[in-house]
Parts: C-alpha cells; sequence; structure tokens
C-alpha cells in the first residue's frame, strides 16, 4: 500500500518521497531500517535522559551504542522444525495451484512439507499433523468440492480427534455473489478450533479475484510459523507475488491478445439459443493444453450498459476514478469498462453501498439477510442507484462498492495436438429480462455481438487437473455434456482421432430441438461412421410431448450403462450444476440401485470409490 496524506501522518511532498524511497528498497532493507528507527527512537531517549549536549567522542560512542542496540535487537526468527501439511479441495484447480505455490515456498525456506488433496489424506492421521493449513474452495450451495467431501464429513463427525498442539489456518476460496460465501472454508476453520487446534493466523476469504489476498495470506502465514529466508534467493521466494510466480506463463496480469479467425452461430434459425464456436489463434503462444483445459477470457462491459451507469450517476467520462487503496486511477469510461463489475450485486456491495449512499431506507434493509439475497436477484448496479438515491458517492470512493470484473472460464473445444495453432471455445450468449430491463451476460453477448474476426480478445490458458481424459483405448469412456458441456468432449474426441484411439466411447447430449440445437452435429456423425465414437444418445427436450433429458436416455439404457461401469467406463459429466449434474447423479444411483442390487447408501459409495479412482469426474458451473 502507498503511504499518502489520508492514511498517513505525513504531508504530500513527504509521503511522495518516501513512496520513491521505498520503491527502491529490498525486503531486508525495509526490515532493517524499522528497526533503526524503532531503536534510534530509544537511543534518542536514553541520551536526553542522561544529558542534553554531546561532544565528538560522546557522539561516535553513541553511534557505537546505537548499532549494538540494532545488532542486538535486529529481529532473528529461527524457524521451528515442525512439519507442515497443506490439505486442498478444488473443484475447478484453483485451490490446488495455490497449494503447489504455497508448498514450493515453504519447501524453499527449508521447510518438511506434506502436501495433499483431502480425499488423499487419511483423516486418522491428523493426530500426527503439526503444522496444518487448508485451501478450499466451496461448491454448490456452501458445500465443499467433491475432493474435500469425506474429510469434510470425518472432521464433522462426534468421533473426530482432537487437535491439541495442531497449529492451523485456513485460506477460503469463493464467490460473492453466492448466498454461501466461501462456507466450506469457514466450516473447517471453525471445526479445527473447536477440536482444539491453535488458529497461527485468520482464515482469508478471497473472491473471484483472489490473488492479493491469497498472496496476503502465504505471506503472513510464513512469517506466524517462524520461516525465515537464510538467503538473498530464498527471500525473493517469499516476497515474490502470485503474479510474478506465474510471469513466465499468460496470466490476468499479462493475458495474451489472441486474433478472432471464427465467430459462428451454431443454432439454426428459429432457435431459442445462440451458441457460438469461435477460434483464436494462439500464433507463438507457447503452451499446450489438454482436453478438459479451460481459457479464461477477460470481458469489458457492454458500452451501452457503461453509458447507462455514467448518465445515471450524472458524472463526467473523463473523470478520473480511484480503483484501488494505491492510489491509482482511471478515467470513469475505462474504469466502467474494463475494471469493474457492474452488472451484479452481491450481500457486501449491498452492505458497502449502505455506509457509501448514506441512504437511512437502504440501512434499514440490509439489516435483512433475506431481503438481500431477494434484491440481488438479477438486478444490477443501475437498479440500485436508481431505487436507492445518494449524493455521497462520489469517484474516490467507487473503488470501496465495486468489485473488480470477474474473468470468464470457457472449456476448451479443440484439441491441441489437432489444431496446435488454435484453440476453439464454446460460448452460449446469455440474454434475459428481469425486473423491467433486458439483461445480457457480459461475456457471451460480448461474443455474440462485438467481437469479429480479426479482432483480439485477451485470454491465457487455464489447467483443469480435477477433469482428465484417459489415453488408454481400453478405458470405455462416458461423456455426458447437454448444451455447451460439449465442449470438452469435441476436444476429446478431436484429440482421440488424432491419436488413432478407438475404442469404446459413449455421448449423451440433450438439447431443445434436433433440427436446430443438435451442437457440433456433422463432427459426431463422422466420429461415429469413422468408429471413433461407439454409441450416441440425444435427448432433445422440446420435440416431444414430456419433456426428455439426458437422464432419461440414462435409465432407458440402465443394463448396457451398467455393463459398461462393470468394465471399467469412466464416466465425465459435463454443463449446469444446479439442474442437470444433481439429477445425472441421482440416475447413476439409481442404475447402480436397480442393475446392482444396492442400496442409496451403497450406490453412493459406490459412486465416491469411483471418484477416487478418476473414474468419475465432473466439470460443472
Amino acid at each position: 500500500m502507498k503511504i499518502n496524506i489520508t492514511n498517513s501522518p505525513f504531508n504530500e511532498e513527504q509521503a511522495e518521497q518516501l513512496n520513491e524511497l521505498l520503491q527502491t528498497l529490498s525486503p531486508e532493507q525495509k526490515m532493517w531500517l524499522s528497526g533503526y528507527i524503532l531503536v534510534s527512537e530509544q537511543v534518542s531517549n536514553n541520551e536526553k535522559e542522561s544529558t542534553s549536549t554531546l561532544n565528538s567522542s560522546d557522539s561516535v560512542q553513541s553511534n557505537q551504542q546505537t548499532e549494538a542496540l540494532l545488532a542486538e535487537k535486529e529481529p532473528e526468527v529461527t524457524p521451528e522444525s515442525r512439519t507442515i501439511t497443506i490439505l486442498y479441495g478444488s473443484e475447478t484447480g484453483n485451490a490446488q495451484s495455490l497449494a503447489e505455490i504455497f508448498e514450493e515456498r515453504l519447501v524453499n525456506l527449508g521447510n518438511d512439507v506434506t502436501l495433499k488433496s483431502m480425499e488423499d489424506f487419511n483423516t486418522s492421521d491428523l493426530k500426527k499433523v503439526e503444522d496444518l493449513f487448508i485451501i478450499t474452495s466451496t461448491y454448490g450451495e456452501g458445500d465443499p468440492p467433491d475432493n474435500a467431501f469425506e474429510f469434510h464429513e470425518a472432521l464433522h463427525r462426534r468421533e473426530a480427534p482432537k487437535l491439541d498442539g495442531v497449529r492451523f489456518s485456513v485460506l477460503a476460496l469463493g464467490d460473492q455473489t453466492y448466498e454461501y460465501f466461501c462456507q466450506a472454508g469457514k466450516d473447517f476453520d471453525i471445526r479445527l478450533d473447536e477440536l482444539g487446534a491453535e488458529r497461527i493466523y485468520d482464515r482469508i476469504d478471497c473472491d473471484v479475484d483472489y490473488e492479493e489476498d491469497a498472496e496476503k495470506w502465504m505471506a503472513n502465514v510464513i512469517n506466524s510459523i517462524g520461516s525465515k529466508p537464510e538467503d538473498t534467493e530464498s527471500e525473493q521466494v517469499v516476497s515474490e507475488s502470485i503474479k510474478l510466480a506465474k510471469e513466465r506463463k499468460y496470466s490476468k496480469s499479462n493475458p495474451y491478445e489472441a486474433e478472432v479467425l471464427e465467430n459462428i452461430n451454431l443454432n439454426g434459425e428459429g432457435s431459442n439459443k445462440e451458441t457460438r464456436h469461435v477460434e483464436l489463434l494462439l500464433d507463438n503462444f507457447g503452451e499446450d493444453f489438454e482436453p478438459g483445459d479451460c481459457i479464461v477470457v477477460l470481458p469489458q462491459n457492454d458500452p451501452a450498459i457503461v453509458e447507462l451507469l455514467i448518465s445515471t450517476l450524472g458524472w463526467d467520462y473523463e473523470d478520473q476514478v480511484l480503483i484501488n487503496d494505491d492510489g491509482d486511477t482511471l478515467n470513469l469510461e475505462e474504469a466502467l469498462s474494463s475494471y469493474f463489475e457492474i452488472t451484479k450485486l452481491t450481500k457486501p456491495l449491498l452492505e458497502n453501498a449502505a455506509v457509501l449512499f448514506d441512504n437511512d431506507d437502504l440501512k434499514e434493509r440490509v439489516q435483512d439477510k433475506e431481503w438481500i439475497q431477494n434484491y440481488i436477484d438479477g438486478r444490477d448496479l443501475i437498479d440500485l442507484l436508481n431505487d436507492f438515491d445518494t449524493t455521497e458517492l462520489q469517484p474516490d470512493n467507487l473503488f470501496q462498492l465495486l468489485r473488480k470484473l470477474p474473468p470468464r472460464e470457457y472449456s476448451i473445444s479443440s484439441s491441441y495436438k489437432a489444431i496446435p495453432d488454435e484453440v476453439h471455445i464454446t460460448v452460449g450468449a446469455v440474454r434475459y429480462q428481469s425486473h423491467g430491463r433486458n439483461r445480457k451476460g457480459v461475456c457471451s453477448v460480448e461474443f455474440a455481438e462485438r467481437l469479429q474476426p480479426g479482432d483480439t480478445v485477451p485470454i491465457y490458458l487455464k489447467r483443469n487437473p480435477n477433469f482428465k481424459f484417459p489415453q488408454d483405448s481400453d478405458i470405455p469412456v462416458i461423456m455426458i455434456g447437454p448444451g455447451t458441456g460439449i465442449a470438452p468432449f469435441r476436444s476429446y474426441m478431436q484429440e482421440r482421432e488424432e491419436l488413432g484411439l478407438k475404442g469404446n466411447t459413449w455421448l449423451f447430449f440433450g438439447e431443445q430441438h434436433f433440427e436446430t440445437d443438435f451442437l457440433y452435429q456433422e463432427d459426431w456423425q463422422e466420429w461415429l461412421d469413422k468408429g471413433y465414437l461407439t454409441q450416441l444418445d440425444v435427448a432433445f427436450s422440446r420435440d416431444t410431448e414430456h419433456k426428455v433429458y439426458v437422464q432419461h436416455r440414462i435409465l432407458e439404457n440402465s443394463e448396457q450403462f451398467n455393463e459398461w461401469i462393470q468394465n471399467g467406463a469412466a464416466i465425465y459429466i459435463c454443463g449446469d450444476e444446479k439442474q442437470m449434474a444433481k439429477d445425472v447423479h441421482q440416475t447413476i444411483k439409481e442404475v447402480l440401485i436397480k442393475e446392482q442390487n444396492l442400496s442409496e447408501t451403497e450406490a453412493e459409495d459406490y459412486l465416491k470409490q469411483m471418484k477416487k479412482e478418476n473414474r468419475y469426474q465432473r466439470d460443472v458451473y
């Protein structure tokens, strides 16, 4: 954080001089300087008490005393010989990636570190743990991720072990647009404390823009456990930010500008849907990818919405807007176009607005959690400004109200091995009406309406270690992907064809109408004809009197579906989490109950075991 006249006792000239100096100092120099100032003040006070004047020899002696005091009082931290355990719960790979970065830092500082997914950790070993650090995302309605579910359950059982002597801290990842923000992390934090463990650093709850908060947590945990770099090289590991750690790749702070090669509508005329097939050029990109990985896009807000918002605020397009505590600014139009999220409301946003707006009605309403959840659904910042008058909100405090514009992730729908210089994504345009206004998805409609071949879009690659396909043609593969959930399966089949891998593959696809909504129909028919796809079952819900979905097709093929499972098939599900994924999960359990005479509990346990064996993987959103 930069020093300025609002957060320090310095005047503007002094603050500017200090900021210039601090930018040139290493972490070691900053630590020495802080100690020097503290001890010098002590020495100065002692000298004042003893005498009011010093001759030249006294001055030399005083300087020597100061240096001795500095040497004596310079903080020295000796790393304790305690073992460190890092456990992560990760649905899409973010928590796992952070855990791996944290492990690398701790190991480089000379620590003994064990890194494991929660599903690979034996809860009976908790008694042996000394320092425990948990990094977890939250899934669905406040649930832990799939690979953290059993550990979460075990920790909350009555017979869970007492953890006296264990030190811990939790880093929680989430999204403030959800009611149960970071709930899994909160659960772990509370439960570890209940079991007697010592919290050595407070839990940090991260929103979708998690890098800075995660960096803060890592640095403070390292300080809390007493790890200190023994040389310059290892010191740089501690001070290096996550942003810098990823500099060797394209990232959010250093995106790749990809040229749009193709941007076509996959749906036929008369469809209720608009699904864009987008091809991006990866000239000199320098990174490969696998089926199941994602492309992350840094979107721009709709210029029409930005214009309406500026009009509602009554500000000038060129007004300079603070975007953070460091004093960085952008003009209003740029800030609202590319930096701030303006199309979604969150609970923290409403709570901050109650303070910043100085609106008594809003202050009263935000005391009601149920009202907040109902109000934020389908509304945006323009609605909030229209519903609750304010004259207090100013450009300088807008950043205290709004969060950063989150990037959007899209499953890759092409194979690197087949087309190394391109990447394809499949984007469903989101449009709907809510509270008297037409609404649009930020990124999906940017593709649908504004990005044309020849334009560029900032992107970076995100790997998904929890959604990986077998390269062994002897393993049967069942793919369940309605709508845009088809994307990773197109990538996988394209790769199988490139590698010449034939074997048992079965796709379940669903949409509204056969005539207009059968995404990539020609590709699937060609793979069937060539023998790369063994079986295809489709469900078009609006073509029949009674709606038929992919789960109904699974039940119709119950016996064969079970045979594939018993022959070692791996099941992959991609698409909507709220309805489809839950319904398909329940349907697969029904197949197991019917065909293998299992109980409900036994069927659930069967699927849990398949998850452990990486034979049941889901990429749901």
